[in-house]
């Protein structure tokens, strides 16, 4: 349907606020300038006419919170205080988060009458209300979205009576066990037509947001405009959210003066209505929130579930809108056009934890911190600019090194709250203190009240969930002047006697006792404090909903793994990002990075590998490059033919043949002109020669590379002469030898057959000269030569490769 619901300002006065509805008629109010006024069309009026006024000249009963009021409410703003100065981690910017308040909101019987049984009449009531509650809640970045409305047009579904007590408690009762599972909402409000007793016009419990017992209120309509009860609703939601009243001894700052209605937690309600919040509220909400108070407030409600129908401009990013950042007078939001609610060119996103610069930020990014041991961050998917809703560990987990067990994302212990009434060095009594304490039934030591509004007695079994008993501390509470301490001497069979503390605070009936255990709180192994009962953890079942984690993750308050930081959900049993389906996964950065991180190192250690082999090669190659075979070292010596024969000098050597290399040539050698030339001659003693290739055609002696061979430096011998029967054989050269060459071992099989060549001079003693005759052989002149060379590595090493 239509959109007839409107939130905005006076043009020229920022400090202004107008909230109207235009579905009848003009019916709203406007303040500026610290005056209100009330807009309404006039009833029964034919020509549309309307009627402005002051507000203080509204109509109406003068009504009060069903708190009890004066000191009661340093008493709770104490308690506030010592519940900040617990340490728990603070969500990251929590009070620039916008929370949302999904509220359903009910008529009763009597309400529905009133409105002359008209039902579409009385649920435009109930939507203008909500409409004002909204706008109250926008400076303190709380969203109210109405999400249910619901007519009693029959009867009432629950007791509903002048007693406001009784009729809360059995409004809160209904919305457990038949609202809840209908229609999922954070908080309900009963909107009566009941008068209550005395001066109450509206009642709730204090710091009862999200939980499934105590979220909601209850608000008698007491005033023909619906602003009276929406100022009333606004104040209960605010019990609801940890907000107390705004006392004198507070010192609150508040914008608007008394005369002009205050603010809205102020104990009671006059004329004109207030409409903002005081500086006390704002503290008292962060207190709460940092607490754990309201878990369920940061996942953007399902806009089509909204009342007061789709309009641009009302903040909630309905269908066919790509943004909306408000009215274009208030709209800060450089990513979006607030006139048309659309995206501006090249911008992603405009709202959101997980958009920054209009962009979204990368999948795993942190968007939201735990706020204490019970909670759960969550991070962006990259694909939504929303941070995923909040999410906490399941209840019944155990938590505080195990003194307590989470409950609504909080974790209670008994020391905690002895701490919190008694100050540091508090701590339980003993549980003999509970049992004889809580089993009076009095006022100063019970198991709440039952439905009768008396003071109910403690079972055993149930003790220690009645009025909290502690030992040490200071001397009198520290939550206020109108707390009392209750002290109670318990002997003992063997003598001596044990002293218990209660405290009494002097509190309204609807407000709860801070001296009773707090609902959630450890009352045994294994057990859980539920409606001022001792009861098993399994009613939660938690340790079901943890085994299908494997070990590897805990269960969230969704009954679903949240695992660890290299394990997948939804089970657990894979390798992952952690995290979970709920509240997206881990930084996939850094899973990108380790990959990097893995093959950049895989890379590294591949190339020191190669650069390690190339050094290693090269260093061979340095180590063996002053080494020369023994052909080489023959070549150095240039041998010339005795003058006597009549022949000219000539000097052979065997040239080098690169295919045929058995050993590849180091790049550092220089080719085979670097040698020297054959006329050249030595007369030097050089040190070790350098290294080169033999070739196969010129076999060495055997003892060229034998590992026993000793080599010494003085110089060789000279070569036996020369057996003048070669000198016939005509096209062998005639050069020098080695010293009694011996033939070289037969290599096998895998080696080269010897070329067929020629071959230097035979040595004297090969067997097939031995017969030969005997021929004269000029002799042979030898230069010095250079010293041997150093002991040769094995040809099997050197040949070895990386």
């Amino acid at each position: 349907k239509g959109h007839c619901y409107y939130h905005g300002h006076v043009q020229g006065y920022s400090q202004s606020t107008v909230s109207l509805s235009t579905c009848s008629g003009l019916r709203g109010f406007v303040s500026f300038e610290n005056k209100s006024y009330i807009l309404e069309p006039i009833e029964g009026a034919t020509d549309n006419t309307h009627l402005i006024y002051r507000a203080e000249n509204l109509q109406g009963n003068v009504g009060a919170c069903g708190h009890n009021f004066g000191t009661s409410d340093t008493t709770m703003d104490s308690i506030v205080e010592s519940l900040q100065r617990s340490s728990t981690r603070r969500k990251r910017d929590i009070s620039k988060t916008t929370k949302y308040v999904e509220l359903v909101i009910v008529a009763d019987n009597r309400e529905f009458q009133k409105q002359g049984k008209d039902l579409e009449k009385t649920k435009q009531r109930l939507i203008e209300i909500g409409n004002f509650v909204d706008k109250f809640y926008r400076p303190l970045n709380i969203r109210v979205a109405l999400v249910g409305v619901e007519v009693w047009t029959d009867m009432d579904k629950c007791s509903i009576t002048g007693d406001p007590f009784n009729t809360l408690n059995e409004f809160l009762d209904w919305r457990k066990m038949k609202l809840l599972s209908r229609k999922p909402h954070d908080n309900a409000q009963l909107v009566s037509g009941v008068y209550f007793q005395g001066t109450t016009i509206g009642m709730a419990p204090i710091m009862s947001m999200c939980t499934a017992e105590q979220s909601g209120g209850i608000v008698m309509d007491h005033s023909d405009n619906p602003l009276g009860a929406a100022v009333t609703m606004a104040h209960e939601l605010g019990h609801n959210f940890g907000m107390n009243h705004d006392t004198p001894e507070r010192g609150c700052t508040c914008k608007a003066s008394s005369e002009k209605g205050g603010c809205i937690m102020t104990p009671s309600t006059g004329y004109p209505f207030p409409t903002v919040f005081s500086s006390c509220s704002k503290k008292d909400l962060d207190s709460s929130l940092e607490k754990g108070v309201g878990m369920c407030l940061f996942n953007m409600p399902e806009v089509k579930e909204l009342y007061g129908g789709q309009k641009c401009g009302n903040g909630y990013v309905e269908e066919g809108e790509e943004c909306d950042c408000g009215e274009v007078e208030e709209c800060t939001n450089p990513c979006c056009n607030a006139s048309i609610c659309t995206l501006k060119p090249e911008a992603v996103c405009a709202h959101g934890l997980c958009c920054k610069d209009c962009k979204l930020k990368p999948p795993g990014t942190p968007c939201r911190d735990s706020s204490n041991s019970c909670d759960l961050p969550e991070f962006c998917t990259g694909t939504n600019a929303q941070c995923p809703a909040n999410v906490y560990l399941h209840d019944g987990q155990p938590c505080h090194q195990k003194d307590g067990y989470c409950y609504n994302g909080m974790c209670q212990t008994h020391e905690q709250q002895c701490i919190t009434l008694w100050g540091p060095g508090a701590k339980p009594a003993p549980g003999i203190c509970f049992e004889r304490v809580n089993s009076a039934g009095d006022p100063y030591g019970n198991c709440g009240k039952d439905s009768t509004g008396l003071f109910a007695k403690c079972e055993i079994r149930d003790a220690q969930c009645g009025k909290i008993q502690c030992q040490g501390g200071a001397s009198r509470p520290v939550i206020g002047t109108n707390a009392v301490s209750i002290e109670t001497n318990i002997p003992l069979q063997e003598g001596g006697k044990i002293l218990c503390r209660g405290t009494h605070v002097y509190l309204g009936d609807d407000m709860p006792d801070p001296g009773l255990v707090l609902t959630g709180t450890k009352c045994g192994e294994g057990k859980i404090c539920l409606n001022r009962q001792c009861q098993n953890i399994s009613v939660f079942a938690v340790v079901e909903c943890a085994s299908k984690c494997h070990g590897q993750g805990v269960c969230n308050n969704n009954k679903n793994c949240h695992c660890n930081h290299d394990w997948a959900p939804p089970y657990c049993d894979k390798p992952g990002l952690g995290g979970s389906v709920d509240s997206g996964p881990l930084r996939l950065e850094e899973s990108n990075s380790l990959f990097v991180g893995i093959l950049v190192t895989i890379l590294s250690l591949i190339t020191a590998g190669l650069i390690m082999c190339f050094k290693r090669k090269t260093l061979l190659q340095l180590l063996f490059s002053h080494k020369m075979t023994t052909v080489e070292k023959l070549r150095t010596v240039g041998p010339t033919r005795s003058s006597t024969t009549g022949q000219s000098s000539t000097t052979y050597t065997t040239p080098i043949k690169r295919q045929g290399n058995i050993y590849k040539q180091a790049d550092n050698i220089k080719s085979s002109s670097s040698f020297p030339a054959p006329n050249e001659r030595d007369q030097t003693v050089r040190g070790p020669p350098r290294y080169q290739p033999v070739h196969i055609s010129n076999p060495l002696p055997n003892s060229v590379g034998r590992a026993n061979l000793h080599f010494s430096l003085t110089p060789q011998r000279v070569l036996p002469p020369l057996n003048h029967s070669m000198e016939s054989n005509s096209g062998v050269p005639s050069r020098p030898l080695p010293a009694k060459p011996s033939f070289r071992n037969p290599q096998g099989p895998l080696m080269r057959s010897p070329p067929q060549k020629p071959l230097p001079a035979n040595p004297i003693n090969r067997p097939s000269q031995l017969n030969a005759p005997s021929v004269q052989r000029p002799e042979i002149q030898i230069k010095p030569v250079r010293p041997a060379p150093k002991k040769p590595q094995q040809y099997s090493k050197i040949n070895q490769r990386c």
